[in-house]
């Protein structure tokens, strides 16, 4: 098995995400000077935050952060891009993983579950995987908190966000969330966690259907901040 896989990096070698370089046997998506360099914000570790800001007067969130961020033209830029439309689910997973590792001794090592913003079932099919439920799988290896994914769901396809301003993607959104068990959720403090927070509509109406429940808290886990 060894040598099949030397044999295939051999001719077709894992490059990394941004900089295009060979990765080595240890390196996963991104080379060590690619992920050393990564426009982290460091948000978790202020709680007043501009992700956290995002939510202010909208809907109580306990705390919010992003792993980095998302500039247009950067070469981090492609992270995002290829884990959504090019089949790299394995980004989210690792992404999600280094993000977690960094979270450890955080607010967000103490919630119960991580829940993944939901895709509905036919854009689930079309792209064959949901990227927040990678991202979150990643981040559930790091912080050992359970993953849920059949709590929240996605009951009407929308269309995509971009281009939309922030009231068009509240209204995109709004009521699109259901939960099939509420007792699962009583009590329990929820991150949720999505590729990437805009103006952070999605996440919103997530929110507001999982706070329905009795006793729960939300916070917010993303990739990265455009």
């Amino acid at each position: 098995m060894q040598l099949t896989d030397d044999f295939l990096q051999f001719f077709f070698p894992d490059l990394c995400v941004a900089c295009k370089q060979i990765l080595n046997r240890q390196e996963k998506v991104l080379c060590t000077h690619c992920l050393y360099h990564m426009p982290r914000t460091e948000f978790h570790k202020d709680p007043e935050n501009p992700v956290s800001q995002l939510f202010w007067g909208r809907v109580k969130i306990e705390h919010a952060s992003s792993f980095f961020y998302f500039n247009k033209g950067s070469a981090y830029q492609p992270l995002i891009h290829k884990l959504k439309y090019s089949g790299r689910s394995d980004i989210g997973i690792e992404m999600g993983k280094a993000y977690g590792a960094e979270l450890r001794r955080s607010v967000f090592a103490q919630a119960d579950m991580i829940i993944p913003v939901p895709l509905h079932p036919k854009k689930l099919k079309i792209r064959g995987y949901n990227q927040s439920e990678m991202i979150a799988k990643g981040l559930s290896m790091s912080l050992n908190l359970p993953i849920s994914t059949e709590i929240l769901i996605r009951s009407e396809s929308t269309e995509t966000q971009t281009r939309k301003s922030r009231f068009e993607r509240f209204s995109n959104v709004e009521g699109k969330f259901l939960l099939s068990d509420e007792d699962l959720l009583e009590g329990k403090h929820v991150i949720l966690a999505d590729d990437v927070v805009t103006t952070g509509s999605t996440l919103e109406s997530c929110a507001i259907a999982v706070l329905r429940v009795n006793g729960t808290k939300v916070s917010i886990l993303t990739l990265a901040v455009a």
